[in-house]
């Protein structure tokens, strides 16, 4: 597999990792994802782990740039599905994710990210 599908739900970008991923891929993911939040104006990303069994220190941290340029560029993160190996995983390497907000499915995620957004209301995006 080559990318990552990344699917436009209104004004949320929908990624659905279903693959192990490495290092090349996380960095395809991250430039595509980046390119298609400004090309769709994106304010929000929910990211579906649920599929990842194992992370390792470059994954972890690829997630959190993800975050952050997502930030910068004005859509706010919720990762979803994270197993709990893959939880103990990252606390054991000592990544805290700042900036990600996480939720256990896709249905609590959405709803999250729809909090998030209605409270930060219209968002700054400027064309």
């Amino acid at each position: 597999m080559d990318r990552v599908p990344i699917l436009r739900l209104g004004d949320c970008l929908l990624v659905t990792v279903q693959v192990d991923m490495h290092d090349e891929l996380a960095m395809t993911l991250q430039d595509d994802l980046t390119n298609k939040i400004v090309a769709t104006k994106a304010r929000g990303v929910l990211i579906d782990i649920s599929a990842l069994e194992m992370v390792d220190s470059f994954i972890g941290r690829m997630l959190g740039n993800i975050a952050a340029m997502s930030r910068i560029l004005d859509a706010q993160t919720v990762v979803v599905g994270m197993q709990p190996a893959v939880a103990i995983t990252l606390v054991e390497l000592g990544l805290s994710l700042p900036g990600i907000r996480t939720a256990l499915n896709v249905d609590a995620g959405l709803a999250l990210l729809r909090k998030v957004l209605d409270r930060s209301g219209e968002g700054s995006y400027v064309d």
